[in-house]
């Protein structure tokens, strides 16, 4: 599927119609275009199924509970629309993307109590998230934000308004060369990539950002039990930028990066080791299985 995303042939559920594609549309006055207040899931399916499907759509309840709205479908409804959209496109393997808000409504300042929350889901072919460089080793730029306190937003919510510094941090690192840019947070830790969760190796052992001031992505979650069951030691703590120099290997994970290797960060270089092929090919295997 090829053009830009307003023009497009297919099917999108929305509030619990199949529309077409080029219907799918809000107001101007709708909130969440004016104060973020939408909320949103990156899946992918693979051979007709849905990776952690439901554990996506749970989690979609939870950020919009964090942001004070409730989506007026229950999760397992939620499921359905996502596999009925996937057969209305005729996808086996496709990137699902499932995103609720407020919509136009009696309120339009701040405050938007009264007015209604949409959801709809929408899918469509994605290949690698970052080109070729899941077989080089992408290059990260190292972003000049950093990733808030826990105190001064819902770090722990997948919403829209997060990721205001992720975009800006991402062309930064584009107009650069490179692929994707490193968060450090609030404290001066490592702590992620713009839409991904990072891992490092050193003397064979994993370590990888506490997800204490950012998500805790499912991928990441499902790449730290391979490795405990492949007898690998995992160590999820706080590290420091200069602790990089020492790291041999480094990959990205999230559901649109899947498992991809780092060959840069900064002046820092990795190689393409052992373990991240193997992490890479038997998170492969698990989500096709």
């Amino acid at each position: 599927m090829d053009g830009a995303f307003d023009d497009r042939d297919g099917k999108i559920w929305m509030d619990g119609q199949m529309v077409e594609w080029r219907d799918a549309k809000v107001h101007i006055l709708t909130h969440a275009l004016h104060y973020a207040s939408s909320v949103f899931e990156g899946e992918r399916a693979y051979n007709g199924k849905i990776f952690l499907g439901h554990e996506h759509s749970k989690r979609l309840h939870f950020s919009a509970g964090e942001l004070d709205f409730e989506i007026p479908y229950t999760v397992e409804e939620i499921d359905a629309a996502k596999d009925a959209v996937l057969k209305a496109n005729g996808f086996t393997d496709a990137y699902v993307r499932a995103v609720a808000w407020r919509g136009a409504g009696q309120d339009m300042g701040v405050a938007s109590a009264r007015n209604p929350v949409h959801l709809a889901i929408a899918a469509w072919s994605w290949g690698n998230y970052y080109g070729d460089a899941k077989m080089k080793g992408a290059k990260l730029d190292i972003a000049k934000w950093k990733r808030p306190s826990p105190e001064t937003i819902p770090v722990h919510a997948k919403a829209a308004g997060l990721y205001m510094i992720c975009t800006t941090s991402k062309h930064a690192a584009e107009a650069k060369g490179c692929s994707d840019a490193l968060f450090m947070d609030y404290r001066g830790y490592v702590a992620e990539a713009t839409g991904a969760n990072i891992f490092f190796v050193k003397d064979g052992e994993v370590h990888t950002p506490l997800p204490d001031c950012f998500l805790n992505g499912l991928t990441r979650q499902t790449v730290i039990k391979l490795l405990k069951e492949k007898g690998v030691t995992v160590h999820e703590r706080h590290i420091k930028p200069e602790e990089m120099e020492g790291f041999e290997q480094c990959w990205l994970t999230g559901t649109a990066a899947e498992v991809t290797p780092v060959g840069q960060i900064g002046d820092y270089t990795f190689e393409v080791g052992a373990l991240t092929r193997d992490i890479a090919e038997t998170y492969e295997k698990l989500v096709r299985s």
